[in-house]
């Protein structure tokens, strides 16, 4: 949480940062892209929980910082990684704990943090308050528009169908069409936006046709669960857990509409000045990953905690996901900036994105990506 003189620090800055926008070459409507963009991180600063008991590694507070490598209380480098809650490898590396165990050699010390969702995690990869993300297609986007010099490092497989559209379980609409004009929550710049833009456009029908409710994934929940909105795009757990406590049932999922991927990402300064660090994680995240795909049980049993759904329930979802890393490839890159000009042709980012300055060369990809990674082209 937040103290005080943090939140008054961050409003300064801020308002030094309006004050640049007064420029003449600052449009009115970059000014409102890049307000909202960061009110949107504050407010996940502020709702953030509190740090985890069982280590002095795991953090939900965001320090602030510069976009550069940071020092711990026992003066080792920092290297701080998003924390997943979902049934991800990611996840799985932090409870196996061997990322901590890789990276000590080295100097580091590994924190995981937690965030609502990718906006918010780039948002403090912007201002270096975190190191590693891992999000979807569209936050990078958007936070390519608002000035961040973020680098892609590796993407991951599809992996559509843990991402639904949620409506109530009596809920009388059966179809997209039947979404006209109601209430429909999801994260901004997230893979629940985007694919509920895809699904929409795929019906004849366009984001207007619907009132968009922007809302963090914590926050949709509840709006969901009360009856507030008419449907929510989100990703599972979620979507599990609402189809579990029969509060919703699943109008479409992302199986035959995703045509993205996901990305690890982090800020440049961050990657120039780490290249051996980010090496080994990888390494750790490609087997960690391969793991979670040879071992559907015992991942079961480990992330069940993490995802507050029973073991059970966890073996039927191992079958929703594929497995191990993918490299960054042109057509990757191509994907990429359609999503981008997408959101510029819909006017939900104030600039046109070049999506390849955050993208490296591919001799850069092959010093830190494994090679058994970059032999799945």
């Amino acid at each position: 949480m937040l103290n005080l003189k943090q939140r008054i620090n961050r409003m300064v800055n801020f308002k030094a940062q309006l004050a640049n926008w007064k420029r003449p070459q600052v449009t009115r409507r970059s000014a409102l892209f890049f307000l909202g963009y960061s009110l949107a991180f504050s407010t996940t600063l502020v709702s953030c929980g509190s740090p985890s008991t069982n280590s002095t590694q795991s953090s939900s507070t965001v320090p602030s910082a510069s976009p550069t490598s940071s020092t711990s209380s026992n003066g080792k480098k920092l290297f701080r990684v998003v924390r997943s809650k979902q049934l991800t490898a990611l996840a799985v590396l932090e409870k196996q704990g061997t990322l901590e165990k890789a990276l000590e050699p080295l100097g580091y010390t590994v924190q995981w943090l937690e965030f609502a969702a990718g906006p918010q995690q780039l948002e403090a990869i912007k201002v270096g308050a975190l190191d590693i993300a891992s999000t979807a297609e569209s936050p990078p986007v958007f936070a390519q528009a608002s000035g961040t010099d973020l680098i892609y490092l590796a993407t991951t497989p599809t992996n559509g169908k843990p991402v639904a559209l949620l409506v109530p379980k009596d809920s009388r609409v059966q179809s997209i069409k039947d979404l006209k004009g109601k209430k429909i929550a999801f994260q901004k710049a997230s893979i629940g936006h985007y694919l509920l833009v895809k699904a929409l456009e795929r019906e004849g029908l366009k984001l207007s046709d619907v009132e968009s409710v922007f809302l963090t994934p914590p926050d949709a929940n509840v709006a969901f669960s009360q009856g507030k909105v008419d449907g929510w795009f989100i990703w599972d757990p979620f979507v599990t857990r609402s189809e579990q406590s029969q509060v919703g049932r699943v109008l479409l999922d992302g199986e035959n509409l995703r045509d993205t991927t996901n990305f690890y990402s982090t800020h440049r300064r961050f990657a120039q000045e780490n290249p051996e660090a980010i090496k080994v994680f990888f390494q750790e995240i490609e087997k960690a990953e391969i793991w979670t795909r040879d071992h559907p049980k015992e991942v079961a049993q480990l992330l069940a905690p993490v995802t507050q759904l029973s073991p059970e329930v966890l073996e039927i979802m191992h079958d929703k996901y594929e497995y191990g890393l993918r490299p960054i490839t042109p057509a990757i890159i191509a994907k990429q900036q359609e999503v981008a000009d997408l959101w510029y042709s819909l006017k939900l980012v104030p600039v046109k994105v070049d999506v390849k300055k955050g993208f490296l060369t591919p001799e850069e990809y092959a010093q830190f990506t494994p090679q058994e990674v970059l032999a799945r082209k």
